[in-house]
């Protein structure tokens, strides 16, 4: 059972086995990746701060511009997002199927990537008629990255075409 005391919400456990989500441990080793525009620092593990710089090269290089709009995410801030949002009003349930239980989001590892273009609206499904999705569909692999929830994922989550992870 994932309870969060001081944001006072529990996520059953019921939940996580009928999803099969799997726990995912906190990177120990991280290195800066990045630092966007607005000064924000984007942490990765070494090995998958070498895989994106080499993606986002060849991707360059192909005249495809790839943005990292989220890298590394503790257990403590994926707490406080699900906090925020129920704040907001929003219901837990609904919030799930967008936003994985702190303790089981693959951000946690620092493998995963969460990827925009500047022309697109940061975290929107519409960014799968890009050209930058198109791209990731056919040469992210190459570089270690798999896309995590496609449409109809096992996990339950929202299709998340932004979401790229990391395989060492």
């Amino acid at each position: 059972m994932v309870i969060s005391q001081a944001a006072n919400f529990i996520i059953p456990p019921q939940l996580l086995e009928q999803r099969g989500l799997l726990p995912q441990q906190e990177a120990t080793e991280l290195v800066l990746a990045e630092t966007g525009e607005d000064g924000r620092q984007y942490l990765l593990t070494p090995a998958t701060k070498l895989a994106w710089q080499a993606m986002k090269a060849a991707a360059s290089e192909d005249g495809i511009a790839l943005l990292m709009i989220s890298a590394f995410r503790s257990i403590a801030r994926q707490t406080e997002i699900i906090s925020d949002k129920l704040a907001e009003g929003q219901q837990l349930q609904d919030i799930l199927l967008v936003c994985a239980p702190p303790g089981y989001s693959e951000h946690h590892t620092g493998r995963a990537i969460d990827i925009a273009t500047p022309e697109d609206p940061e975290l929107e499904i519409s960014f799968d008629t890009t050209a930058a999705f198109a791209w990731l569909q056919n040469n992210a692999g190459r570089f270690g990255f798999h896309m995590s929830y496609p449409p109809g994922n096992t996990s339950g989550f929202q299709y998340e075409p932004w979401h790229w992870c990391f395989q060492s």
